[in-house]
């Protein structure tokens, strides 16, 4: 089960969308969804969480807590709204491309991806990229 719930006033146009996009992805992959919770946030409140659990004061698109196990992915997902929005101004896309994008490289994390090295950062771009080119909405 894939969830959305909200922490700012965004509101999710495309959820079924996006839900059933992010549920191909994962089959695709030969994952199964346990219980994935995007929660939507501001700034603020994801540098609160950085610095409290990851000791980190900087502001991110996203932090995940990973609780999965085996093929079965299971998490809380925290994406920074603001920071979607400004990323998609900073790379001319629309806001929704962007937050697909973060959206899915939370889920490859899950899958064990990783973007530490260049190489790494190239085959999870390519694998965004992948997922992205199947996502269809209005």
């Amino acid at each position: 089960m894939i969830d959305f719930y909200t922490e700012t006033n965004f509101i999710h146009k495309y959820k079924k969308e996006f839900i059933n996009w992010l549920q191909q992805c994962v089959i695709d992959k030969q994952f199964t969804v346990k219980e994935i919770n995007y929660i939507f946030v501001n700034d603020s409140y994801l540098h609160t969480i950085n610095l409290k659990f990851l000791n980190h004061d900087t502001y991110t698109d996203i932090i995940t807590f990973d609780y999965s196990k085996h093929n079965q992915l299971s998490a809380d997902i925290f994406i920074s709204i603001e920071r979607v929005k400004e990323n998609a101004q900073k790379f001319n896309i629309s806001f929704y491309k962007e937050l697909a994008r973060v959206m899915i490289h939370g889920i490859l994390h899950l899958m064990g991806y990783d973007d530490k090295t260049k190489q790494d950062q190239l085959i999870m771009r390519k694998l965004e990229d992948d997922c992205l080119n199947k996502l269809k909405f209005n």
